[in-house]
């Protein structure tokens, strides 16, 4: 055990016997605390940091691409609203029925991926992410409602205008690196959102033949979602792209953005990856380019994950979460709030006493 906590009182220790694997005190009576949370360490080296284990890098680094996303596809949606606000005032309505699907389903996408990205990092935290001094049980709580707000819609939006091209294109990744073009992102997710739409929209015609469109439209209602889901992440990704490749400040910030597009896209492509491969769009092995691909990125944003999450400036008052301080002083913190716990204002809690 290396997260046990003993407290004495006028007991002399020998150094030798303190148990300091992690923090220690000197022999001039200093104390040195370990610095972040550790794990095994390998060839007698230093211990790795937790979250240099790429297993976590997977289920993190994803998440904080996403928030970049949909930060992005916001101002997107901010610009839609404009537009067409203009145009209703000008009495031009051609463009609401796309602008609802968009938003209808960009609300269901981002609401969705938000609410398990937050159990997800509480998953992340072991342990401490049950804490409510962790902010994350009721981050979790206010938050999962804005799934089901203003209803639990789901809107399938079936573009056609590139149909010919799209369902006749073959992706022409040939190394990992291929991966790292937008053009070829991009087509992949076209491709699928379209062929996915295509291939529903033939059994709906088939169905409906046989009985009525709205009997065929409940028939492939599952269908109906996968395909709306991917237009809208196709949505995220080509407006992610967008951003990335226009003017930003900031020395570095682009190559990290372009890096967090690229974890973006490809951690779906690889989440998704039967859509990809059972409509074609890519075989197996441009699949497993895009793993490959997708470790190499990980390793990029790793030295600068902090920082990119620090951009978001939330203060420590506004997350209200000891894990998550901008100082890093983490257990010192957890212990402090341990003791406002009600339960520990007696040495034993009158629930035990005889």
């Amino acid at each position: 055990m290396d997260n046990g906590v003993l407290r004495v009182d006028h007991v002399h220790i020998p150094r030798d016997q303190m148990l300091m694997r992690l923090s220690q005190v000197t022999k001039e009576g200093k104390y040195l605390k370990s610095d972040v949370p550790r794990q095994l360490a390998y060839d007698g080296g230093p211990e790795s940091q937790v979250i240099d284990y790429t297993t976590q890098q997977s289920r993190l680094f994803p998440l904080l691409a996403s928030a970049y996303a949909f930060r992005f596809v916001g101002d997107w949606l901010k610009w839609l609203y404009t537009d067409v606000t203009q145009r209703l005032q000008a009495n031009e309505f051609s463009t609401l029925p796309e602008v609802h699907a968009c938003t209808a389903g960009l609300k269901s996408l981002t609401t969705s991926v938000t609410a398990d990205g937050i159990e997800e990092c509480r998953k992340l935290c072991g342990g401490h992410g049950y804490l409510c001094s962790s902010g994350l049980p009721e981050l979790f709580a206010v938050y999962v409602p804005a799934c089901t707000y203003e209803g639990d819609n789901v809107v399938l939006l079936l573009q056609v205008a590139r149909a010919e091209h799209l369902m006749q294109c073959a992706c022409d990744v040939k190394k990992a690196e291929d991966w790292l073009r937008p053009s070829t992102i991009v087509q992949a997710f076209e491709a699928r959102a379209l062929r996915m739409a295509v291939g529903v929209a033939k059994h709906i015609t088939d169905i409906s033949k046989a009985s009525s469109p709205e009997e065929g439209f409940s028939a492939l209602a599952a269908d109906l979602v996968e395909v709306a889901t991917a237009h809208c992440q196709l949505i995220v990704v080509s407006k992610f792209i967008d951003r990335v490749q226009q003017e930003i400040a900031g020395h570095g910030v682009k190559e990290q953005l372009q890096n967090l597009c690229n974890i973006y896209a490809l951690s779906l492509l690889h989440k998704h990856l039967g859509d990809f491969l059972s409509t074609g769009c890519i075989t197996p092995k441009q699949g497993a380019l895009a793993n490959e691909q997708l470790r190499s990125l990980y390793s990029q944003v790793r030295p600068n994950a902090i920082s990119l999450v620090d951009a978001f400036n939330y203060t420590d008052h506004y997350l209200g979460s000891v894990l998550g301080r901008y100082d890093g002083n983490v257990y010192p913190t957890l212990y402090d709030e341990a003791w406002k716990d009600p339960l520990n204002d007696s040495v034993v809690p009158d629930g035990f006493t005889y």
